[in-house]
């Protein structure tokens, strides 16, 4: 790991490498965040899928292996998100980072902590409002990555945010390679973010059979049927088969999957119902696109845990049709830092004086 690049993404967090593991359920567990934070780069914790003590003994896994900085990305509308913060000051990590624009008082209440804020967004106006409420810097992500996601390309939306904040933006959606990572910096990013990439990596403990299906996959596919929100995902059968699916079987499978993420989860009905309001209210859903969010994890962890390609959503970025390796996180990161340097230097060496 002999290049560096520095910019004021690593200044502010302690990282080597200005490459960030995006935080995804059933996938950003110990394994993968210790890889990438070992690899000098900023590995996110997936809270989401984890309950409180879960989270607890998956930050003190991630201490015990290494002494690097990383994250926790957590749902701002949780209704234990008052303890998952009070957890992540007491055990001292990092960086918090948001899927959803944390409120005001929370981002107070990290940074005076000494907790860097990041919230996820995916248009300028939100960008300039957690700038405006204090947030450390802010992931932009582009169309092409994967999960939730918008309409807008990263290519359009990243300078749109770069000009509108003055704090260090991280670029996410479509990268993959060195050559990203140049491109973002050339647009004035701090860093870049990649999900798809680390899931498919050999130290992603995701099921070689469910790597293997995103390796052979060259379709992605936006759809409102996996939680009533735009989710881009490989298109396979499932998929399509919820693309035709009526709403009477949609509300049906719904309830189905909901009841066993409550097992999973351990969260009593009344706790799933708080957390249904406040993203009812947060995302004005109707109940029926609720009931769908609250399935979602549940057809994540079919494939992502149980290795159930054929029974699971398999979220997934534009840039898996480009993948067709399973490197190391050291490899990947020394490869993507490494190129992006060469880059950076051939066309400094190539511009005229």
């Amino acid at each position: 790991m002999g290049q560096v690049l520095e910019t004021s993404l690593t200044r502010l967090t302690g990282v080597r490498h200005p490459v960030v593991q995006t935080g995804m359920g059933w996938v950003a567990g110990p394994r993968l965040v210790t890889a990438v934070a070992r690899a000098g780069g900023l590995g996110v914790l997936g809270s989401a899928t984890m309950s409180l003590d879960e989270l607890a003994a998956a930050i003190r896994a991630v201490r015990a292996r290494t002494g690097e900085p990383f994250g926790v990305n957590l749902r701002a509308d949780a209704s234990d998100a008052g303890d998952r913060i009070d957890l992540l000051i007491s055990e001292q990590v990092r960086v918090a980072s948001f899927a959803l624009a944390p409120r005001r008082e929370l981002i107070a209440k990290l940074k005076d902590a000494g907790v860097v804020v990041i919230p996820s967004v995916g248009a300028r106006r939100h960008a300039e409002k957690v700038a405006a409420w204090g947030a450390d810097a802010v992931l932009v992500q582009g169309g092409e990555g994967g999960g939730h996601t918008g309409p807008i390309a990263t290519t359009l939306l990243l300078p749109q945010v770069v000009d509108a904040v003055d704090i260090p933006v991280i670029a996410a959606g479509g990268f993959f390679d060195g050559r990203g990572l140049a491109a973002a910096l050339a647009y004035g990013a701090a860093g870049i973010a990649m999900g798809t990439r680390f899931l498919l990596t050999s130290d992603s403990t995701v099921p070689d059979a469910v790597k293997r299906a995103y390796l052979a996959g060259t379709e992605t596919v936006v759809t409102r049927q996996v939680d009533g929100m735009p989710h881009r995902v490989l298109r396979t059968p499932l998929v399509d088969g919820l693309e035709r699916s009526g709403p009477v079987t949609r509300t049906i499978r719904a309830l189905r999957n909901a009841a066993r993420f409550k097992s999973i989860s351990r969260m009593s009905w009344p706790e799933l119902i708080r957390d249904g309001l406040a993203m009812k209210h947060g995302k004005e859903l109707t109940w029926s696109q609720v009931l769908m969010a609250a399935s979602t994890p549940v057809l994540l962890k079919a494939a992502m845990v149980d290795g159930r390609a054929d029974l699971g959503v398999l979220a997934s970025g534009q840039a898996v049709a480009v993948i067709d390796d399973l490197p190391s996180c050291e490899a990947l990161i020394d490869a993507v830092v490494t190129r992006a340097a060469h880059v950076l230097g051939r066309l400094g060496a190539d511009l005229p004086p």
